[in-house]
């Protein structure tokens, strides 16, 4: 599942990637009112994406947030990775967040392991696969 700070990401991407075309910028205000986000909440979550490359932020009269990036090459694991982490539910299976479980004496022999990948597979399938473009599409 992923986090409110997550599907909030979303929505606010999704907001921004609507008006990528027209390279305006969104105020803060507008995207937490039309999306329902709290504002300081939002904040939080738009610098963290701007920190990371997606978004770009305008000071002064006519500022706000954009997308940094055209929104086909925004992808939901790209995402959710910057704000939740890893995206697999184990991290001896995580792509990009490796670690070793705490209780696991040998994950050659695990029989968990292995379901924890394919779930993982499972998700980062359509995780990969979906833009912001294909969110303002309704795939």
């Amino acid at each position: 599942m992923i986090s409110k700070k997550a599907k909030y990401a979303l929505k606010a991407l999704t907001r921004l990637a609507d008006g990528y075309e027209a390279h305006k910028p969104l105020l803060i205000s507008e995207i937490s009112e039309k999306e329902n986000i709290p504002k300081k909440f939002l904040e939080a979550i738009l610098l963290e994406l701007r920190n990371n490359g997606i978004l770009q932020s305008q000071k002064g009269k006519g500022g706000g947030y954009l997308l940094r990036i055209p929104p086909e090459e925004v992808t939901l694991s790209k995402v959710i990775r910057i704000i939740d982490g890893p995206i697999a539910p184990v991290l001896c299976v995580s792509l990009n967040f490796y670690g070793k479980c705490d209780d696991c004496s040998n994950e050659e022999k695990c029989r968990i392991r292995p379901i924890m990948a394919r779930i993982r597979d499972a998700n980062l399938s359509v995780y990969d696969n979906v833009t912001l473009k294909d969110m303002l599409n309704d795939i």
